[in-house]
């Protein structure tokens, strides 16, 4: 003979035909505790995600699984590295890259990082003789009247307030 139990609204907890207190909201849904210290929890509307003991805190932090049913990770078989072409750059090139010896492409990677570089040393050097020179022009012109502008209107949104 089988024996008909219930399961707690709460804790998760079987109850056995006899035991438990059934509880009906005033919008006639009924729930059925295992015992009046689960039915004043749930009155007082504590979460059962955060008391230990309940069926629903063991299932959110895996508590109690079979060692049996130990999850099997399956590896991803990685594939044959380029599949597609990118941006700037088509399959050829890339498998070409891809299949030089490491000498060569540290050799190559010297040599753009030398060329970087040297336009960049190339650009400080213009921008050190420009001001230069425009210091030189300035220089040249004559000093006239100069009249200074001033501000009518103080900066600031409301006007010092």
């Amino acid at each position: 003979m089988v024996v008909k139990t219930e399961v707690c609204a709460f804790s998760g907890a079987r109850i056995y035909p006899g035991h438990g207190i059934t509880y009906v909201r005033i919008d006639n849904k009924a729930f059925k505790f295992v015992s009046c210290k689960v039915k004043c929890y749930f009155v007082r509307r504590w979460n059962p995600r955060k008391l230990a003991w309940t069926q629903m805190y063991r299932r959110l932090h895996k508590k109690g699984t079979l060692e049996e049913q130990a999850k099997k990770r399956s590896r991803k078989v990685a594939k044959g590295g380029a599949t597609k072409s990118v941006v700037g750059a088509n399959l050829e090139m890339i498998k070409a890259k891809r299949n030089q010896k490491p000498e060569v492409r540290a050799a190559a990677r010297e040599a753009a990082l030398r060329e970087a570089k040297e336009r960049q040393r190339a650009k400080q050097a213009a921008k050190k003789t420009a001001p230069k020179a425009a210091a030189v022009k300035s220089a040249d012109k004559p000093m006239g009247k100069q009249t200074k502008v001033a501000n009518k209107a103080p900066k600031g949104g409301k006007g010092g307030r």
